[in-house]
């Protein structure tokens, strides 16, 4: 099995490996010694314990072996340095294959956070608010209704772009809503496009039939509220969903990897879940990445992307930095403080099944509001997300950390990423 790490010794050897398979993508590499103890430090943050963080290897050995998923890839960054990069077991279901830190993953729903974040960059431009109603752009819901317990009644106001960005527009997904009134127009309507395409068109003249959820702002439940800002941004922006963001993010962070397909000539670098995995069918039926984006089906901002660890590293770490990448800024600080607050405050729903308790929702990241109540450690204000195939990251900015962990394992994906949580912040200050 390949492996990088810098939790592996001789470290020299082991900061010239990471350097040499990041380089290329712009990432700092770095280890700080104190007093020959191998704890590496931040300015002014808590020091991390390199012999620690030698727990990841075992443990993600450990989680091969009872077949949680085939392989993975971990990764953690202090300051934009990247000081643990390692590959684990199988890039296939076969477990025949070594995975690769360079391997693809199906990102899933991390795609929210860089759709929303390219939607932010038209509000500060100008070119849409916050406050906008969404009919201003999707006439498909100028007469939507919202189910209720007293029957389908008119909303109170307009759903806005807010609402999209922090899941409190009143749609849903038809797997997860109480309504099973709901869940049956969305299936019968094919909104979620499970197993064959439907047009952007198509989608949002349905979605704009079918009732909310909950009154717009009241309610926060997780739904297709991205996919619809995606279908938003394209009409803001007269530009199609993938060539918007490749203008706007991906191109300019370096991130190669990240699109809506893999093409022939990356296919043998896509990570698989086992086929014993018993959501893995159902999975490949939605997130269909085998071909082009065409004008055929519509483009899921939600859920649509794939890419590698390195590469969402680059974004996490803009987001990170404030704003900012390596001399070029995509966002302000201060709307970057904006978004990484908690929109949610006092509203019902939870994001519990995602990150556990003690969460709140900001603009396309959840929020930790509280310093306990989360099954694992954690700092107020950290931003995070994750994938239905068992992707995660989080954005620690008062440690100054970024970890991202890629694995495909859809049924195991929680405790998996709390897992990996768990074991980074057992070396912080360990």
């Amino acid at each position: 099995m390949k492996t990088v790490t810098f939790s592996h010794r001789p470290r020299r050897r082991a900061l010239a490996a990471i350097a040499a398979m990041v380089a290329t993508a712009g990432l700092q590499v770095g280890c700080a010694h104190h007093r020959g103890d191998h704890r590496m430090h931040a300015r002014g943050a808590t020091p991390i314990s390199a012999e620690r963080l030698d727990r990841i290897a075992p443990v993600m050995k450990q989680q091969i072996d009872a077949n949680a998923f085939p392989g993975a890839v971990s990764l953690l960054a202090r300051d934009g340095r990247v000081v643990h990069l390692q590959a684990h077991g199988w890039q296939d279901a076969a477990k025949t294959k070594p995975m690769q830190t360079d391997a693809i993953f199906r990102l899933a729903s991390m795609t929210k956070p860089i759709v929303t974040t390219a939607a932010m960059m038209l509000v500060e431009q100008g070119r849409m608010q916050l406050n906008d109603p969404i009919t201003r752009w999707l006439p498909e819901f100028a007469d939507v209704k919202v189910e209720t317990p007293q029957g389908v009644v008119a909303p109170t106001r307009p759903v806005s772009v807010q609402d999209l960005m922090r899941h409190t527009s009143g749609l849903v997904y038809s797997g997860s809503t109480a309504s099973p009134q709901i869940r049956d127009a969305y299936r019968r309507d094919n909104i979620e496009s499970g197993e064959v395409d439907i047009s952007a068109d198509d989608m949002l003249r349905g979605l704009g039939k079918i009732p909310l959820a909950h009154q717009p702002g009241t309610f926060w439940e997780y739904g297709v509220s991205t996919d619809v800002l995606g279908l938003l941004i394209q009409r803001v922006a007269g530009k199609r969903l993938d060539l918007l963001l490749d203008e706007m993010l991906l191109r300019p962070l370096g991130m190669t990897d990240t699109a809506f397909w893999v093409p022939p000539d990356k296919a043998a670098r896509l990570a698989e879940a086992l086929d014993s995995d018993p959501q893995k069918a159902t999975l490949l039926k939605a997130y269909r990445i085998d071909r082009a984006p065409t004008d055929g089906g519509y483009l899921k901002g939600g859920a649509g992307l794939v890419g590698t660890a390195s590469d969402y590293l680059k974004f996490a770490q803009m987001i990170a930095n404030g704003g900012q990448f390596e001399g070029r800024r995509y966002l302000s600080a201060k709307v970057i403080d904006f978004m990484l607050s908690d929109h949610t405050l006092g509203m019902g729903g939870t994001t519990q099944a995602t990150t556990g308790p003690g969460y709140g929702f900001g603009l396309g990241f959840g929020i930790r509001s509280h310093p306990g109540m989360n099954w694992v450690p954690g700092s107020v204000g950290d931003a995070t997300w994750s994938g239905a195939w068992g992707t995660t990251f989080w954005i620690d900015r008062q440690e100054r950390l970024v970890g991202i962990l890629m694995t495909q394992g859809p049924s195991t994906r929680v405790p998996s990423r709390m897992l990996y949580r768990t074991l980074v912040y057992g070396a912080v200050g360990g």
